[in-house]
C-alpha cells in the first residue's frame, strides 16, 4: 500500500504538540506543510520531516489523501475556504469548527459559516471530519461501553459544570453519550470574567435532547486549572455516570446491581499525559478509516452540531426565550 500523504495547514503550537509527534512515528506517512508564515512550516519540517509549500494551491497540487486544518479557530474559516477552492478529497478539522472571536465567544455567524463550509465540501464530494478527542479518553470509551453492557437504558437527565477551554468538547460529549440537543434556553451573567487567555461571561443553559432527556450546562472561565476543568453527570433509567476532567476520575452507579465503582488514571501519569494520548488515539482512528476507505470516526457534521447549540444559546440570551435548534438554525 502506498504511503498516505497528509497535508498540514497551520503549524503552530497545536500541530507541533498534539499532532506531529504522532504522525512522525508512523512510517508510511508523508507530510506536507503550509502555513501563512513559511518560517513556522520550515521549523516543523526540520523537526518532523516533510515538504514545505508556499501556498495552499501548491499543497493541493501535491494531491494529499487528507488535509489536517490545524489553524487557530479564529483563522479556520479562511483556511477552509481557501482549501475548498482546490477540491480536496478530505478535510480534518480541529475544534471548534469555526470561532472567529475565539472558542469562548462563539457567535451565530460562526454556525452559519461552519454550515456553509460543510455544504460546500459536500457539493464537491469532500469528506469532512472533526477531532473531538475527548471521545477518545479511556473513560469516555469505558462509559459508552458500560451503558450498553449494563443496560442502563435511556438518558433521563444531564448536568455539567464546564470551563470554556472544554466547552465545545463537553457539548460534543453530550451528543456522543446522550444524542443531539434539540432545544436550548440560556441566561448570561453580567460580569466579564478574565482568566489567562479567556475572557467571557458565564452562561447557564437548560436543554432537551432528541431522546427527551433534560439537562443543564454551566459555562465559565472561573474554574481553577488546578482542579477539574469540567464535570458531567449522566443520569440513566438504571444507573448514573459522573465523569470529570481530562480523563479524570469517573464514578459509575449501577442501580440494578446496587454497585458503585470508581475509576481513575494511574498515579504515575498526569491528566496532561492522558490529554496528549487522546489526540494520538483520535488521529490513529482517523488514519485507520482512511486506509480502510471507511467513514471517519467523528464526521464533520458533529462540528456543525456543536456550533448549532452555541448559536441557539446566543439567540436565547438575546430573546429570553427557548430556541428550537432545527427551526432556527437548520443544518
Amino acid at each position: 500500500m502506498p504511503p498516505l500523504k497528509i497535508g498540514v495547514v497551520g503549524t503552530g503550537k497545536v500541530a507541533r504538540a498534539n499532532y506531529l509527534p504522532c504522525l512522525a512515528e508512523i512510517p508510511d506517512i508523508s507530510l506536507g506543510y503550509y502555513n501563512r508564515t513559511r518560517a513556522s512550516a520550515e521549523a516543523c519540517a526540520a523537526q518532523f520531516p516533510g515538504q514545505v509549500f508556499d501556498s495552499a494551491a501548491a499543497l493541493m497540487a501535491w494531491n494529499p489523501d487528507a488535509v489536517l486544518v490545524l489553524t487557530r479557530e479564529t483563522q479556520r474559516l479562511l483556511a477552509a475556504r481557501m482549501l475548498l477552492e482546490h477540491r480536496p478529497r478530505r478535510l480534518f478539522f480541529e475544534k471548534p469548527l469555526v470561532a472567529a472571536q475565539g472558542q469562548e465567544n462563539v457567535t451565530e455567524q460562526d454556525f452559519l459559516d461552519a454550515r456553509s463550509i460543510l455544504q460546500q465540501a459536500d457539493a464537491i464530494g469532500c469528506e469532512t471530519a472533526m477531532v473531538f478527542n475527548y471521545r477518545f479518553f479511556e473513560h469516555s470509551a469505558l462509559a459508552k461501553r458500560l451503558i450498553v453492557e449494563r443496560e442502563f437504558g435511556a438518558v433521563v437527565n444531564i448536568t455539567g459544570l464546564v470551563h470554556y477551554a472544554c466547552w465545545s468538547h463537553c457539548i460534543d460529549l453530550v451528543h456522543f453519550i446522550a444524542g443531539p440537543i434539540t432545544t436550548v434556553s440560556a441566561l448570561q451573567g453580567q460580569a466579564l470574567h478574565t482568566q489567562g487567555n479567556f475572557a467571557a461571561r458565564d452562561v447557564t443553559v437548560a436543554f432537551r435532547t432528541a431522546g427527551d432527556a433534560t439537562g443543564t450546562l454551566i459555562g465559565t472561565t472561573m474554574l481553577a486549572w488546578t482542579f477539574p476543568l469540567f464535570e458531567l453527570t449522566f443520569n440513566f433509567e438504571h444507573g448514573r455516570i459522573h465523569m470529570q476532567d481530562l480523563d479524570g476520575d469517573m464514578t459509575v452507579m449501577d442501580a440494578r446491581g446496587c454497585e458503585v465503582q470508581h475509576f481513575r488514571i494511574a498515579a504515575d501519569r498526569s491528566r496532561w499525559d492522558h490529554y496528549n494520548d487522546s489526540f494520538k488515539k483520535s488521529l490513529r482512528a482517523y488514519l485507520q478509516t482512511l486506509r480502510a476507505g471507511q467513514a471517519p470516526p467523528v464526521a464533520g457534521r458533529f462540528g456543525a452540531l456543536e456550533l448549532q447549540v452555541e448559536a441557539g444559546i446566543k439567540r436565547s440570551i438575546v430573546t429570553s426565550a427557548p430556541v428550537v435548534l432545527a427551526d432556527t438554525f437548520p443544518l
